[in-house]
């Protein structure tokens, strides 16, 4: 396996418990470089391997394939531990458990040889990332090509959107076959030919490792093409579980904020001329300000944690159409309002002091900027819109990467 870790893989935990021990013994040192790290463009390398190391990404592999058999909503809470001590961290994190999800609703040929090869991968420490989306033509549209090669085949094209693959051992990604056709394949990441690029330029979100992948006459085999085990046009438990990823994310900033709030009265902040207080944190105005911002992050917490329980719902119900269509939309109802609170939660953080709190040495606006990004990646109107629309008429939401 090729590989970037940093660290000793640890032996498979046996349970949810244990595994959750491990990641939160991690967080407090990658929370304290955080703020750091996006300041200076770092990205967090070491970070994704310790947690890699640790076993996170095993958190759903069922005890048969040797894992601890966790539920969706333990991944949730695990990830808005993440999140609340660095957003980026926990966003580079989603290729690698969306390859999860979708290993374990695989079904057809080759469905339970992928779910054997990869969980093994994954008990071992691996880290997945993706080479996803591209400039130009329509949202979704595929410009990358695939052609055979005698026993193999050549991949070439661009992807924009190329989460966590800096951080990766193997990168995903699909090309249009010479039928036009959509095919999925996963490389190493030192083969010859991929290369990945740092340069994602949003506002937030900075070090997600978002950038660009290059595929120039990549070799595939024939054992790395990926068979399309999921019906085209069906909707999937999927894509809710990484709609509710996002959700999650802006739900850890908003907890974020509130702890870069109170340290910041506590340690930074003096009262105005004309307060009543002799200290910041007996300003009734910082009081409510940090009160507002506990009541939001609890707020997107308890959405968060909602929709993961109707995820897990519609495993128990064996995927039953109903169970995961709801899903679908409690998700949608939990991001419309999520986002909202993060932003307001993130906006308020300055609310607790003056002119100091816009610092650069505080970067406390990266959490604004940060929610924005993650917020952007859907139009929240439009989740309203569908979940109106299914309120009043019964209509279905649309079967897409968004619901």
């Amino acid at each position: 396996m090729t590989t970037f870790q940093r660290f000793p893989t640890q032996a498979p935990a046996t349970n949810v418990a244990q595994l959750k021990a491990r990641i939160l013994a991690l967080l407090p040192a990658i929370g304290a470089g955080a703020a750091q790290r996006e300041r200076e463009r770092q990205l967090p390398h070491e970070a994704i391997a310790q947690l890699a190391a640790a076993g996170l990404y095993t958190v759903r592999i069922p005890t048969r394939y040797g894992g601890p058999g966790g539920a969706v909503s333990d991944v949730i809470e695990l990830l808005l531990q993440i999140a609340a001590v660095d957003s980026n961290v926990a966003q580079a994190l989603r290729p690698g458990f969306a390859f999860v999800e979708g290993l374990l609703v695989a079904q057809g040929e080759g469905a339970e040889q992928e779910r054997e090869r990869w969980f093994a991968r994954y008990l071992q420490g691996a880290v997945i990332g993706n080479a996803g989306w591209e400039l130009g033509g329509a949202n979704g549209a595929i410009a990358a090509r695939l052609v055979r090669d005698g026993e193999h085949y050549r991949a070439n094209g661009s992807k924009f959107y190329s989460t966590g693959a800096l951080f990766a051992d193997y990168v995903s990604a699909v090309a249009l076959d010479e039928d036009e056709q959509p095919v999925s394949f996963i490389l190493p990441r030192d083969r010859e030919g991929l290369e990945l690029v740092d340069d994602f330029d949003a506002m937030g979100q900075r070090l997600t490792a978002s950038g660009t992948t290059h595929l120039r006459n990549v070799r595939v085999e024939a054992s790395e093409i990926r068979t399309r085990t999921v019906e085209e046009g069906k909707r999937t438990i999927v894509t809710p579980f990484l709609q509710l990823f996002l959700g999650t994310v802006l739900a850890g900033i908003a907890r974020n904020a509130l702890t870069d709030a109170t340290r910041f009265a506590r340690e930074h902040a003096r009262p105005i001329k004309h307060s009543t207080a002799s200290r910041s944190v007996d300003d009734p105005y910082v009081e409510l300000s940090v009160g507002d911002i506990a009541a939001r992050a609890y707020g997107a917490e308890a959405l968060v944690l909602k929709a993961a329980a109707t995820i897990d719902r519609a495993w128990l119900a064996q995927l039953d159409d109903a169970a995961v269509e709801q899903a679908a939309i409690e998700v949608a109802q939990a991001q419309y309002l999520v986002a909202e609170l993060a932003l307001k939660a993130a906006e308020t953080l300055f609310d607790v002091g003056g002119a100091s709190t816009t610092g650069r040495q505080h970067n406390l606006d990266r959490h604004w900027r940060n929610a924005r990004t993650v917020a952007n990646h859907n139009p929240r109107q439009w989740k309203a819109a569908v979940v109106g629309v299914w309120q009043l008429k019964g209509t279905r939401p649309p079967v897409s990467g968004l619901f």
